[in-house]
């Protein structure tokens, strides 16, 4: 932790607070009430979670404050899930009638592969929203965190957001991941503009072609593929398939040294009020290990508790369970006792693998980023003025129901 004398009166120190035993108990707790609620308690875990990750960050030794609340999450989501409901029913009956008025002869090659394709469709459909949710949520989330006691806020304008994104993903797409560097600059750019502290606006700065800095790993890597990919048809396999297997590693850690890049240039070119500044100096190397050995440690702890589950499950006569059976057949040699078990035991491990990957990987993780990045001139901080209260009545609700930016 930095100590006070470290700063500088241009500089402001980020502190991170959050230890691992506080966060695990909570965690836990969350976990606990989550299954006992059968899931309807998870909005209430979330904030809790926030709660303790903001008042972790406190950025010249003053912490953040979160005020979302767990009803306004609820009564979100079931607001999105009744939209997603009627507009994904709208959606598959347009596709019936028009794969019945195009295609009624169901033995036509064609219109089975045309039916299938329809079938798949109600998932493009949704590609918006998921963007829309991603904005939303950071509105919401952003609208309820307070430091010094002065909100954030966030313009409202989700849907001018969602066409960008699809446009950039597919000029992405378009150019084989060449444009990537236009996508992360733009879209972070056109989140930053229409952020504010208080009455104060960010504005990002600089320009697209400067993360390519970030893709020089990524390039290796794909080279690297691309020899192994040509040397195999000509039977140098023992050569082939090693470089493949190094390309795949190295493109992990290019795909990591790409994200802190990012961060670090995004980082140093955002001004708050044209005179607040930002310096990142997050390292790719301590953000890969840490998520690297994250992963192990959550994967290892979250295998300890399936093989504890596991054991009791033996104990009630699980092992006499048909492993050959169908899911139907299996489930009929479980007395009722046993299903509700099967169904607890789900539920814990799903939210103990989220429980062990928090404390493992995303909260050293965090701390990293934080603890790394500093504001120049803070004393600017001091004229910035309050702003109204944003009013979101379904808070982040579509980002919950389609399982986006529900993390932290």
């Amino acid at each position: 932790m930095p100590d006070r004398s470290t700063q500088t009166p241009h500089c402001m120190d980020i502190v991170y607070r959050g230890k691992m035993l506080p966060f695990f108990r909570l965690m836990l707790v969350n976990v606990a009430l989550t299954v006992v609620t059968l899931g309807v308690y998870r909005f209430w875990a979330k904030t809790r979670m926030r709660r303790y990750l903001w008042s972790a960050i406190a950025p010249g030794y003053d912490p953040l404050e979160y005020t979302g609340n767990g009803v306004e999450k609820l009564l979100g989501f079931l607001i999105a899930v009744a939209f997603l409901a009627v507009y994904l029913g709208l959606f598959q009956l347009f596709l019936g009638f028009l794969g019945l008025s195009l295609f009624n002869a169901s033995d036509d090659p064609a219109a089975k592969v045309f039916h299938l394709v329809l079938a798949q469709a109600s998932l493009i459909a949704v590609v918006p929203f998921l963007f829309y949710a991603q904005y939303r949520a950071r509105r919401y989330i952003l609208s309820r965190t307070r430091w010094r006691g002065i909100r954030f806020g966030v313009d409202p304008d989700a849907w001018g957001y969602v066409w960008r994104a699809l446009a950039h993903w597919l000029l992405t797409i378009l150019s084989l991941g060449l444009l990537l560097p236009r996508q992360t600059f733009w879209l972070e750019k056109y989140k930053i503009d229409r952020t504010w502290y208080g009455n104060a606006q960010f504005v990002q700065g600089g320009s697209w072609p400067m993360l390519y800095r970030g893709m020089k790993h990524l390039i290796i890597a794909i080279g690297i593929m691309i020899i192994g990919g040509i040397l195999i048809p000509f039977g140098t396999t023992l050569l082939g398939i090693p470089l493949i297997v190094l390309g795949v590693i190295w493109f992990i850690y290019g795909y990591f040294h790409y994200r802190v890049t990012c961060f670090k240039l995004l980082a140093a070119h955002k001004k708050l009020d044209n005179t607040v500044g930002f310096i990142a100096n997050a390292r790719t190397d301590k953000v890969f290990w840490k998520t690297v050995f994250g992963i192990f440690f959550a994967g290892l702890s979250t295998v300890i508790a399936l093989m504890v589950l596991g054991l009791i499950a033996i104990t009630l006569g699980f092992d006499n369970f048909d492993l050959d059976a169908n899911v139907t057949g299996a489930m009929a040699t479980l007395d009722p006792f046993q299903i509700a078990y099967a169904i607890f035991s789900y539920l814990v491990i799903m939210g103990l693998g989220s429980v062990f990957y928090s404390i493992f990987v995303s909260q050293p993780v965090l701390a990293h980023y934080v603890t790394t990045t500093m504001i120049e001139n803070p004393a600017a901080l001091m004229d910035i003025q309050q702003r109204s209260r944003d009013e979101m009545v379904e808070a982040e609700g579509f980002a919950d129901a389609l399982d986006v930016g529900a993390a932290i």
